[in-house]
């Protein structure tokens, strides 16, 4: 059993989830005034330790929830998350705000437009908290940033470890208390890494169905942006304002869009849900995987059918393959700056990027080729299943002394990007340490609400979710 570890203080608006913010927003016992200084003076108290936000629009977000609280006070509440904070990755453009894509190189870079996503929150009535922290360019999954300084994962006070990346200011800020929700961007895990080692909810969803307008790229062919939350609800919620068409990105012209509330809570009894196979267990920590198999059985006995398929490559090769995607593109948007040894460039991301340096037209459509084909082959495998069930990472956080820069946690995470998949990750147990671990649903390409649907069904029969962090609770 892991060592005692406080549940949420379900009164204090610093930990309570969307969903219960938004009905005491709408009962009146709770202001958007009152939560945001509430934040704030968190982001004050733990912000030099925890290092999750760039920029804090402090003034800004006041004068947004006194808008707020006056129009719901007055009958004009516009929707459920009406005066509700949120936390946005700083590679997501505010126009005339600051967006630095986690890169010293472009402290002065000021924001042309505002991304679609940004609109679409703040159409809902969302109050913008700031900007957090990012691994250079979005390119990496520890979650380090050598020159912006790297976000503490607030699990461990005593040892700064790994936060998770790219979206790493995104995961340590929901997971303090320092704001109810963010938005991270998952390019080969960068919303689930981070939602996996602080104890989040993180929904990594289909390419096109949330704009990547006015979000800094790294791969066109595999961002998306998705949302960081406390509970699966909470994800389906932001979902919803999130997702739809855009023609400022015609991926989101597609495939429409539905609501995955209504079938949120219709129970996973019926539906198949395939086990990783006994290959993949090689390398994941022994307490990992005794989590990873409670989260199978507790499935099971909730009607779901665990089957076992075989695969048709190793995740690791499916890995490799994302990567060279992500370096061909990535040096296609960031080259020009990595190419100048003068600019102030992470040692560590350098590389990453140069991984598309020397990549000829012919690679690059070799990589695009093999893609097609690992999607074809792993379409027919998985043909009969609702969902592939794994471990989000294959550890609990480590130190960041520990962290070998030329290696990546994203071994089960990328192969959803690369599958062209959605994928949930939610909290699924504690070490002993204390440190928590992950469980990933990954299901069909544009079924988010399957993959919210199995994850709310396992998160209401167990009791990971909500927890806080020991020495964060005031």
């Amino acid at each position: 059993m892991p060592r005692t570890i406080p549940r949420t203080i379900t009164d204090d608006p610093a930990f309570m989830p969307l969903t219960a913010l938004s009905q005491a927003i709408g009962a009146g016992t709770l202001s958007p005034v009152e939560l945001v200084d509430k934040l704030l003076a968190r982001i004050n108290a733990h912000g030099e330790k925890l290092h999750a936000f760039v920029t804090v629009y402090g003034d800004d977000a006041r004068l947004a929830a006194e808008g707020a609280d006056k129009a719901i006070r007055s009958g004009h509440r516009i929707g459920p998350l009406h005066g509700v904070p949120i936390a946005i990755k700083d590679i997501v453009d505010i126009e005339g705000r600051i967006t630095t894509g986690g890169s010293k190189a472009w402290i002065n870079r000021v924001s042309p437009v505002t991304a679609t996503l940004v609109r679409r929150l703040v159409s809902a009535g969302m109050i913008v908290l700031g900007k957090t922290h990012s691994v250079e360019f979005a390119m990496g999954g520890w979650g380090t940033n050598q020159h912006m300084g790297t976000p503490w994962n607030p699990w461990d006070l005593n040892t700064h470890r790994t936060p998770g990346g790219s979206s790493a200011g995104s995961g340590v800020s929901v997971a303090a208390g320092l704001a109810p929700c963010a938005i991270g961007t998952d390019t080969g895990g960068s919303v689930r890494l981070p939602a996996s080692w602080c104890g989040l909810t993180g929904l990594k969803t289909t390419i096109g169905r949330i704009s990547v307008h006015g979000v800094l790229p790294l791969s066109s062919t595999l961002d998306t942006p998705g949302p960081m939350t406390r509970t699966v609800e909470d994800s389906a919620m932001l979902y919803n304002v999130l997702a739809g068409p855009d023609p400022k990105d015609p991926q989101t012209l597609r495939h429409p869009v539905a609501d995955p509330l209504p079938g949120l809570r219709h129970g996973v009894a019926g539906l198949r849900l395939a086990v990783m196979p006994e290959s993949e267990r090689e390398g994941v920590e022994s307490e990992i995987l005794a989590a990873y198999d409670d989260s199978i059985e507790t499935l099971r006995s909730l009607g779901a059918h665990i089957v076992t398929v075989s695969l048709p490559r190793p995740f690791r090769k499916l890995g490799a393959a994302t990567g060279r995607i992500i370096g061909g593109e990535g040096y296609f948007f960031v080259g020009d700056m990595v190419d100048q040894p003068e600019l102030p460039i992470d040692e560590a991301v350098r590389p990453r990027i140069w991984v598309g340096k020397d990549m000829s037209a012919r690679d690059y459509l070799t990589a695009l080729k093999i893609r097609d084909d690992i999607k074809a082959e792993f379409d027919a495998a998985l043909a009969d299943t609702d969902a592939l069930l794994t471990p989000t990472t294959a550890t609990a956080a480590i130190p960041i002394d520990d962290v070998d820069q030329n290696d990546t946690p994203a071994m089960f995470t990328r192969v959803a990007n690369i599958l062209e998949r959605c994928a949930l990750s939610l909290p699924n147990g504690f070490t002993a340490g204390g440190l928590p671990s992950s469980l990933q649903i990954m299901c069909r390409g544009y079924d988010e609400a399957t993959a919210l649907r199995i994850g709310w069904a396992y998160e209401q029969a167990t009791d990971w979710t909500g927890r806080v962090p020991p020495g964060l609770e005031t």
